[in-house]
């Protein structure tokens, strides 16, 4: 016969309210505590690209601040889905980050067979930076502004290509975005490896490229410029006019910041936020962003939540009008 234990009131409100506190304390503790080792940085692009050496940038920022190190890994594939996974899957302690990027807010849509929701199994922990795209043109291309190639690619449906990194990719994405802004008729040429040895020799006509890319060739007379892809004009290339003063409410941009497995906890997700907020205040870190051609894009979390759910649902709606297929 199976005996009952009855405690007294007293006893088991105090056992009870001890058992309680167990879970709390070593949480709180930690949290102070944070780091106190190293972190990982988790990053879905190649080492050496603008992306990785920003992730580099933040992970020497949060050695010096925190006195631990944020070591970069770089795992790559399935348009940064494969790192973001990484991430989604690892303990919400604080010590794996995700470099959080366009792709992330694209493949939301793009793929719909992915293992996780992006919103809701990444915490936002900053925004870092912004960095421009510029629409190019090859010099064979009539058109020296924005509405002389639209007025061109209307008098020339289909026989234009534009070229990109991929199906889907940001150059994709923010081409489509054009197109249906604008009525043009683009032919999309996805390329694995890099376009522009083809858009130089005139193989392909245009491409929406990052500003670092093609500031050279741009220079060099290589390539024509025809208009920056932000909202505001950008140092870079400061005379060149934004796709919104032609096509108004256009704006594409990509950017990078901070995020963390869903459940980590609120005082490390802040002492994270503040580390990374006055890296990107730092006049020697601004420096060296705006030597890559990158503009400091300091967000809060709750800030950089909105961006992300933003540029979601922007890009969804692009991917759907144009009938976007993963390869």
């Amino acid at each position: 016969m199976e005996r009952t234990v009855k405690l007294p009131r007293r006893k088991f409100l105090h056992l009870a309210a001890g058992a309680a506190a167990l879970p709390i304390l070593p949480r709180t503790a930690s949290a102070l505590d944070y780091p106190t080792r190293p972190g990982r940085i988790i990053v879905g692009v190649p080492p050496g690209s603008p992306a990785d050496i920003v992730a580099r940038l933040m992970g020497q920022w949060l050695l010096e601040r925190c006195g631990q190190p944020f070591v970069v890994e770089n795992k790559l594939g399935a348009a940064t889905n494969i790192a973001t996974e990484d991430v989604v899957r690892a303990p919400p302690d604080g010590y794996t980050l995700l470099l959080v990027s366009t792709p992330n807010a694209i493949s939301a849509t793009l793929y719909d067979n992915l293992s996780f929701n992006f919103i809701r199994d990444i915490a936002p922990v900053a925004g870092i930076v912004r960095y421009p795209y510029v629409m190019v043109v090859n010099p064979s291309v009539p058109a020296k502004t924005v509405p002389e190639f639209i007025a061109y690619a209307k008098a020339n449906p289909g026989k234009i290509n534009m070229a990109s990194v991929g199906i889907g990719s940001a150059a994709h994405v923010f081409g489509e975005l054009f197109k249906m802004m604008t009525g043009v008729d683009l032919v999309h040429v996805p390329y694995r490896s890099s376009p522009y040895p083809d858009l130089l020799a005139g193989q392909v006509q245009v491409i929406f490229a990052p500003v670092p890319q093609v500031a050279e060739d741009i220079r060099a007379g290589g390539l024509r410029a025809l208009a920056v892809t932000t909202a505001t004009r950008v140092d870079a290339l400061p005379d060149l006019p934004t796709m919104a003063e032609f096509v108004p409410g256009y704006e594409a941009s990509a950017w990078l910041g901070a995020g963390a497995p869903k459940n980590t906890p609120g005082e490390i997700i802040e002492k994270l936020y503040a580390a990374i907020s006055a890296a990107v205040a730092d006049p020697q870190v601004k420096a060296h962003l705006v030597g890559l051609d990158v503009e400091p894009m300091p967000m809060t979390p709750a800030e950089f939540g909105k961006l992300i759910a933003d540029e979601t649902e922007k890009w969804a709606t692009v991917i759907k009008f144009a009938n976007i297929k993963p390869e």
